[in-house]
């Protein structure tokens, strides 16, 4: 799998995404995409971009608010990526 491949599907599943959200709302993962601002031997930084989904109670879309962030994302030493928020 290329790498971009991998970045984008990790960031698909990420947690660390909502900690961007600001309404409590849900992550539409078809809107995430991200950018590579930065590359180092084990990590990138990325800038990501996404929609969060707010639902009103009757379970209707109430509205779509734009978040975004950056994040150090970091592979260990079996090759498995791991998130931390940056800004």
């Amino acid at each position: 799998m290329r790498e971009h491949d991998y970045i984008r599907d990790y960031l698909r599943r990420c947690r660390e995404l909502s900690r961007f959200c600001s309404q409590d709302g849900w992550i539409d993962n078809d809107s995430v995409v991200y950018r590579v601002i930065e590359r180092h031997e084990d990590s990138v930084l990325v800038a990501v971009e996404f929609t969060e989904v707010i639902m009103e109670g009757d379970d209707t879309i109430a509205g779509r608010v734009p978040c975004f962030g950056q994040l150090k994302l970091a592979y260990d030493a079996a090759g498995k990526m791991r998130a931390e928020v940056i800004y």
